[in-house]
């Protein structure tokens, strides 16, 4: 044996290994195996490492080259009219916190207003600019809430691209048999044949548009493998009942009570609450109906509550849970899930033929109103009883925190939730004009967009209001937020007179009237884009540029010449980086203020 050779791992001098080793360690650490000594050793190595390369890819044999993608599918839709394709590069370009500071400025959120742009882009029925298509997958990707209206804009080429990029993979999770077409309703044996041997998401997706066209037969599809599906795969294929619940479900769904996970037999018994002539129904109106009565002992009728003293195991078969959370009294949380599930229709009868008016302004003795009012409240949430709703709302004026019923503003938004928009914005218009806004903004989230006349003036008259009281605008920044989202663009020349900065008083924030005419600036050219935007959207189904709902081009305010007051077919302003009032894709210097109404931006929840 040599003892002089090497040792076996050690690379051979200028070896490939040899030179990345010498690189990592350096040439003053490791002689280079090069005639090239000092400081002219480095550049010498990476001459040596560029010999090597070129020696080390012509070793490789050739490959056969990757098939080419199948050509994207075709789109029918029509094109975006050119200013309104430039407008969504310049939505999709705007970052939030693209200026590290705290202040907004006066530069509209332009991705805030991305959701809006794509609500009245697919309502046209446009197709989404092959250019733009990654960029809004991208912004997809990032925010649940815009997936829906983005996988619709998108259309049929979101599938072919998400096939290319695992970044877009929710657009194959969001799409049934990952873009193939569902079968028909006259082809049976094609509807049996994915439902049984489909992915999950495929069976959903059949379960759900069945049950859109034919309730019976989808419930029928479902009733023939449920017992077979797992636990979780079959509370998601209940949920899908919700579509078109009807009297014909009621028997699977009180087959469904048995079933041996709890989710599951919670969530039949709720639909069959919802089923006011349903037996459970009627059983949950007896037991309910047995714990409140009307007493006439005292100086006037009083609502007289006694609460179950058992969970017994025909109350846990219908969907009453026995154990009580942390911190409540079992006997009122079983009472509460008796009153929720009983139909409202019972009360009348059961209460001296009283209206929800007359029942709910009854007194409840023994503090028990909180809780039976609020289960009432969560009653007519789920059965959608507009006049229950209305009963426990009560006046907006009411001096009560929740109303005369509702025990939370929480309550009072699931109430509202049940009347008809115009109802809804007069009853919030009251509640802020009587309140203001501190407590308004879960009920302003609840109500149509853009908001009813009565409605945007009662929050620009708050907002107003807590101007001149010499606060911060910050405390309303969440309200300021939606107002720019949801006010209609014709308000925007109302708002022109708060625009200036008011004199401060003695007792004001110092600098607050700024800070105020800074946001109420940042209000007005949101606005002003907003009507802009709606134009540039209509050019293509018109033929000419509609007006703005509820205004016209003349009545708005003049204003400087900026991108937003450009009429839709000006030549493109630029991408300028001031911070000025600009829709270029740098407008801003001020990160995104906290405006959106929770659980806006939430994953979907997944079955326990």
């Amino acid at each position: 044996m040599n003892r002089t050779s090497p040792p076996v791992d050690t690379p051979t001098p200028g070896s490939w290994e040899d030179l990345v080793t010498t690189a990592l360690l350096g040439t003053d650490r490791r002689a280079p195996a090069l005639s090239v000594p000092g400081r002219a050793a480095p550049a010498a190595l990476l001459d040596a490492a560029a010999v090597q390369t070129v020696r080390r890819r012509a070793g490789l044999r050739p490959a056969r080259g990757a098939g080419r993608p199948q050509p994207a599918p075709a789109d029918p839709r029509p094109a975006l009219p050119l200013a309104a394709a430039r407008r969504l590069t310049m939505l999709l370009a705007d970052r939030p916190g693209a200026g590290g500071g705290g202040r907004r400025g006066t530069a509209p959120d332009l991705l805030e207003l991305l959701p809006q742009w794509l609500q009245v882009a697919n309502s046209h029925g446009f197709a989404a600019p092959p250019q733009t298509m990654p960029a809004l997958l991208d912004a997809a990707r990032g925010r649940t809430d815009l997936r829906p209206a983005v996988l619709g804009f998108v259309g049929p080429r979101a599938v072919w691209l998400a096939r290319l990029n695992p970044d877009w993979r929710f657009a194959l999770r969001a799409t049934p048999g990952a873009g193939a077409a569902l079968p028909g309703p006259g082809e049976a044996d094609r509807v049996r044949q994915l439902w049984q041997e489909g992915l999950f998401a495929e069976r959903v997706a059949l379960l759900s548009a069945i049950r859109t066209r034919e309730p019976g037969a989808a419930r029928e599809l479902l009733d023939s493998t449920w017992a077979t599906e797992r636990a979780e795969d079959r509370l998601m294929f209940l949920d899908s009942l919700r579509t078109g619940l009807g009297p014909g479900d009621e028997a699977f769904l009180e087959r469904a009570l048995a079933d041996r996970s709890r989710n599951v037999r919670a969530t039949a018994a709720e639909l069959l609450s919802a089923l006011p002539h349903s037996a459970l129904a009627a059983r949950m109106a007896v037991r309910a109906g047995a714990c409140v009565a009307v007493d006439h002992m005292g100086t006037a009728p009083t609502l007289a509550v006694e609460a179950p003293h058992v969970c017994d195991a025909d109350m846990e078969r219908d969907g009453v849970v026995a154990k009580a959370p942390a911190g409540r009294g079992e006997r009122s949380w079983w009472f509460g899930q008796l009153v929720e599930a009983a139909p409202l229709a019972t009360w009348p009868a059961r209460l001296g033929g009283r209206t929800p008016g007359e029942i709910v302004a009854l007194p409840v003795a023994d503090d028990w109103q909180g809780e039976l009012h609020a289960a009432w409240c969560r009653a007519a949430a789920r059965q959608r009883d507009a006049g229950w709703a209305r009963a426990l709302l009560g006046t907006p004026s009411a001096p009560e925190a929740g109303g005369p019923g509702a025990v939370s503003l929480a309550e009072r938004a699931r109430l509202l939730g049940t009347l008809p928009a115009g109802e809804r914005a007069t009853w919030v218009a009251g509640f802020v004009a009587a309140h203001g806004l501190s407590e308004a903004f879960q009920l302003l989230g609840v109500c149509a967009v853009p908001w009813a006349e009565p409605l945007g003036r009662a929050v620009v008259d708050a907002l107003n209001i807590a101007r001149d009281a010499g606060s911060y605008p910050w405390s309303f920044s969440g309200v300021m937020g939606l107002a720019e989202r949801c006010l209609d663009p014709a308000e925007a020349g109302r708002l022109d007179g708060l625009l200036a900065v008011p004199d401060e008083p003695e007792d004001a924030s110092p600098g607050a009237g700024g800070y105020w005419a800074e946001a109420f600036q940042r209000l007005v050219t949101t606005l002003r884009l907003r009507a802009v935007m709606i134009q540039e959207l209509g050019v293509a189904a018109t033929g000419h540029p509609p007006t703005a709902p509820g205004s016209a081009p003349d009545d708005r305010a003049p204003g400087p010449a900026t991108p937003d007051n450009l009429a839709p077919d000006a030549p493109d302003p630029g991408t300028g980086t001031g911070t000025g009032t600009g829709t270029g894709t740098g407008t801003g210097t001020g990160t995104k203020a906290s405006t959106d109404p929770a659980p806006d931006r939430a994953t979907p929840d997944t079955p326990d």
